[in-house]
């Protein structure tokens, strides 16, 4: 196995140094699902949900999410993120919500895990603003979908 980037050589845990890295455009996609009853899935689609509209405050969470990474997860770098979109989308033959993010910024550093932030917040977003209607909710299949920029690209699809 090669060396890791995140451990000293005594093993101690250290942020990356991205320092010496070139400045590339980097992107990066993820997906997951929020499973819940057909009826709670009627309730977002005719907007009827109590806490509002829970496609849109879903997509700035996600934002705000991917935004904060650096906050949430000890080792990432503070970025400049110059982009950040969600997709939201009703599933009714899986009986669930759908959501993709993509984050892009020009930088040393990759957006993976922005990416996965922007979907887990917005994930969790879904299930605060539904859980008065329905408890069986089950948030699952995140992952990272594709990735752009820097050593290597990455292409689930």
């Amino acid at each position: 196995m090669d060396k890791l980037s995140h451990y000293t050589e005594d093993g101690s845990s250290r942020m990356v140094d991205v320092s010496g890295k070139k400045i590339t455009q980097r992107t990066a996609k993820a997906s997951g699902f929020v499973r819940m009853q057909p009826a709670t899935l009627d309730l977002i689609e005719k907007k009827l949900m109590p806490k509002g509209n829970v496609f849109e405050v879903a997509k700035i969470a996600g934002i705000i999410g991917a935004k904060k990474t650096s906050e949430l997860i000890p080792m990432c770098h503070p970025l400049m993120i110059s982009h950040v979109d969600l997709k939201i989308s009703l599933d009714k033959e899986r009986t669930g919500v759908i959501i993709e993010s993509e984050v892009k910024l020009e930088g040393k550093t990759g957006v993976e895990m922005e990416a996965l932030s922007a979907i887990s917040i917005a994930a969790l977003t879904i299930y605060d603003m539904c859980k008065a209607v329905d408890k069986n909710m089950i948030i699952e299949d995140i992952k990272l979908i594709e990735k752009k920029g820097g050593k290597s690209d990455f292409n689930l699809r």
